[in-house]
C-alpha cells in the first residue's frame, strides 16, 4: 500500500508513523501541506492508495479527500472537535482524553470514524502527554484502520457511535485570554495546567515589566511562598514566581522579536534579570529547594545519571555542568553507571536558540560543540566504569552520537532516533562520530546513515547497531527493565574481565588513531560551517528557531518529488 504522509511539519508524531509504516513494509512518502495545489500535485506524482493526515493547520480540499481515502488523526476522543483539543484537556482538568482516527469529509474533524480510544492524562506538559499517550495511541489506531482499509471495511458515521441525543462538541482555537493567568488569584494547580496548556508552543503569554512575554517550562515549586506574582528566586536557568498558595518555576521564556514575530526560546533567568534592570534574584540552591535539570542517584553499585534539559538541548553552560556532574559520579566508585537523559528527550544535541541570541552566533557554536565534545570524550576515555546509555526519550542529531559514547546503548520501543546532522544546513557534526558510528556500524553503513537524513526506529537501530537492546511498551516498564539490566551487570562476576577488555580495546583504539585526531578533523570541518563563507548552517539555523514555514517539502522525505537522472541518481 502507497501511503502520503501528509503534515503541516515533519513533527514527532509524524515521525513515529514515518518509522512504524516503513518498518512494516509499506511504501511512504511525506508531503508537507503547504498549500492546495502543492498537495494536489503530490498526489498527481504518488497516486498513495490512502492519505495519513498527521498534522495538519488547515482543511483538506474536497476534491483530495473524494479522489482517495484520507485519514485524519484528531487527538481527542470521540466527538471532540477543533484545532486546540489537547489544550483544552489539561486546561480543563480531564482526567482521560483520546485519539480518534477520521476519513475526512466536509465537516471538520466530523467525518466518519475509523477507530478511537482513550487514555488516562498525566500532570504533564502538552508535549510530553502528545509525544507519549497521543502518539502511542494515534500509532496502534492507525495501523488498525489500514488494515481495515485493506480488508475493504468502511469507516462508521459519528453520529451512530455517539450516546442516544448526544452531539460532537466543537472548541474553537485556544486563545492567549483562555490561559491567561491571574497571579493574584490563581492557586499553583491552576498556573500549572494554564502553563502546560501551551507548553511547546504557544507558551502563555504573561507580562514582565510590561512587556508580553511567554512562558514555558513550569514546575511546582515546593515550600517556596511569596507575595502573588513577584519574582521570589533563580535556580539555575529558571526563575520562581508566587502564586497565591505556593509558588512555581518557570525554565523558559520568549519575548517577541522585534517585528512582532515569533521570538526566542531563552532560559528564564536571564530574561527576567534584563527585564528587571539587572536586578539579581535571590540564588536558590538545589540543595536548599532549588529547581535542577540535573539529577543524581545511587542504587547499590549502579549510580543514574539524570539530565531533562528542556527539549533535549545542551548549550555550553549544560554541557559543563553535564561533565562535572558525570566526573562526580564516576568517582564514586560505582560499578555501573546509567545515564537517563529525560522522558521525552535524552538528548538533542546543541541548543540552537541561545546560539541565535549571542552577540557571535558562531563563536557561540564554537563553544558549545567544544563543550559537548568534552563530555563525549569523558564518557569514551571512563574505562574503569560500564557506561549505559538508557534513552526512554527520542534523540537525535549530536545528542544520539554522544549516547553512542557509552558502552551498551538501550532504548525504549517507540522512540524515535535521528542519526544525522545535514539537515541543519550540511552541518558535519562532531561528538566524536567518525569514531564511534563506524565502531559501532561499519564505514558503509555509517556513511548510508548519515546521508539518508531519515528518522528510524529502535528495530532498525537495532538492525544497523547504533543499539544493542529495545524494550519496555512505555516509560515505566522502560525504566524498572533499565533498573534490573543495569543491577544484573553491576552483580556479574564477569564484569571485571568486560572493563578490561574495554581498557584494551580503548588502548589499541588510541594506538590506532588518537581520540585528539578525530576531533581536530571534525572541528575542522564544523569551523568552515561556522567560519566559512557558505552560510548554510546560519540560515537553517535562523529558520528552525524562528520557526519560518517551509516553502518546499526535502527531498529526502518527499520520495515522489525524487527525480532519477541517468548515471546520478536521485536528486
Amino acid at each position: 500500500m502507497r501511503i502520503l504522509l501528509l503534515c503541516h511539519a515533519f513533527n514527532s508524531l509524524t515521525q513515529r508513523l514515518f518509522v512504524e509504516l516503513r518498518e512494516r513494509g509499506y511504501e511512504v512518502s511525506v508531503e508537507f501541506d503547504i498549500n492546495d495545489a502543492v498537495t494536489r500535485e503530490a498526489l498527481a506524482l504518488f497516486r498513495p492508495q490512502v492519505v495519513v493526515a498527521s498534522f495538519l493547520k488547515r482543511r483538506l480540499p474536497e476534491d483530495v479527500w473524494r479522489a482517495v481515502p484520507c485519514l485524519v488523526v484528531h487527538p481527542g476522543p470521540l466527538g471532540d472537535r477543533g484545532p486546540s483539543a489537547l489544550d483544552w484537556a489539561i486546561l480543563e482538568g480531564e482526567p482521560h482524553w483520546g485519539v480518534t482516527v477520521l476519513q475526512a469529509e466536509a465537516e471538520l474533524d466530523g467525518g466518519a470514524v475509523w477507530e478511537t480510544a482513550n487514555f488516562p492524562m498525566r500532570p504533564a506538559a502538552k508535549g510530553s502527554l502528545y509525544r507519549h499517550e497521543v502518539t502511542e495511541t494515534a500509532v496502534a489506531l492507525v495501523l488498525e484502520s489500514l488494515a481495515r482499509l485493506a480488508a475493504g471495511d468502511r469507516p462508521v458515521p459519528l453520529s451512530s457511535l455517539l450516546p442516544a441525543g448526544g452531539h460532537s462538541r466543537w472548541r474553537p482555537a485556544m486563545r492567549q485570554a483562555d490561559r491567561a493567568i491571574d497571579w493574584h488569584h490563581d492557586d499553583t494547580a491552576t498556573v500549572l495546567r494554564k502553563l502546560r496548556s501551551g507548553d511547546g508552543s504557544p507558551g502563555v503569554l504573561d507580562p514582565v515589566a510590561g512587556r508580553p512575554v511567554a512562558l514555558f517550562d513550569g514546575h511546582a515549586a515546593v515550600g517556596l511562598v511569596g507575595r502573588p506574582g513577584a519574582f521570589i528566586a533563580r535556580s539555575g536557568e529558571a526563575v520562581c514566581r508566587a502564586t497565591v498558595d505556593g509558588a512555581v518555576w518557570i525554565g523558559r521564556m520568549r519575548e517577541p522579536a522585534a517585528d512582532g514575530n515569533h521570538g526566542l526560546k531563552l532560559p528564564a533567568v536571564g530574561v527576567v534579570e534584563r527585564l528587571l534592570g539587572g536586578a539579581a534574584l535571590a540564588a536558590l540552591p538545589e540543595a536548599g529547594g532549588g529547581y535542577s535539570d540535573l539529577g543524581y542517584e545511587e542504587q547499590g553499585p549502579v549510580g543514574y545519571l539524570h539530565f531533562p534539559f528542556h527539549n533535549g538541548a545542551l548549550n555550553t553552560d549544560r554541557c559543563r555542568r553535564l561533565l562535572d556532574r558525570l566526573r562526580m559520579a564516576l568517582s564514586r566508585g560505582i560499578r555501573v553507571l546509567v545515564l537517563t537523559g529525560g522522558p521525552d528527550f535524552w538528548s538533542n544535541g546543541i541548543d540552537l536558540n541561545p546560539i541565535e541570541a549571542a552577540a557571535s552566533p558562531a563563536d557561540e557554536s564554537w563553544a558549545a560543540i567544544n563543550a559537548i565534545d568534552d563530555v563525549a570524550a569523558a564518557l569514551i576515555t571512563a574505562c574503569d566504569t560500564l557506561i549505559i546509555a538508557a534513552l526512554a526519550g527520542n534523540a537525535g542529531a549530536g545528542g544520539l552520537f554522544l549516547a553512542l559514547a557509552a558502552d551498551l546503548v538501550w532504548a525504549r520501543i517507540g522512540v524515535v532516533l535521528n542519526p544525522h546532522y545535514k539537515g541543519m544546513g550540511n552541518l558535519y557534526g562532531s561528538e566524536y562520530w567518525t569514531y564511534l558510528l563506524p565502531r559501532r556500524c561499519g564505514a558503509e553503513r555509517a556513511r548510508l546513515v548519515t546521508e539518508a537524513r531519515l528518522p528510524m526506529g529502535s528495530p532498525e537501530a537495532r538492525r544497523l547497531g547504533l543499539i544493542d537492546e529495545a524494550f519496555g511498551s512505555g516509560l515505566a516498564d522502560f525504566r524498572g527493565g533499565v533498573a534490573l539490566r543495569a543491577a544484573a551487570l553491576a552483580h556479574d562476576p564477569a564484569l571485571p574481565a568486560l572493563l578490561q577488555e574495554k581498557r584494551r580495546r580503548r588502548a589499541g583504539d588510541e594506538a590506532t588513531k588518537p581520540l585528539a585526531a578525530y576531533r581536530a578533523e571534525e572541528l575542522a570541518q564544523m569551523r568552515l560551517n561556522f567560519y566559512g563563507f557558505d552560510p548554510s548552517y546560519h540560515v537553517a539555523r535562523y529558520n528552525f528557531v524562528f520557526k519560518v514555514p517551509k516553502s518546499r517539502t526535502p527531498l529526502h522525505l518527499a520520495r515522489h518529488r525524487q527525480r532519477t537522472v541517468p548515471g546520478v541518481g536521485h536528486e
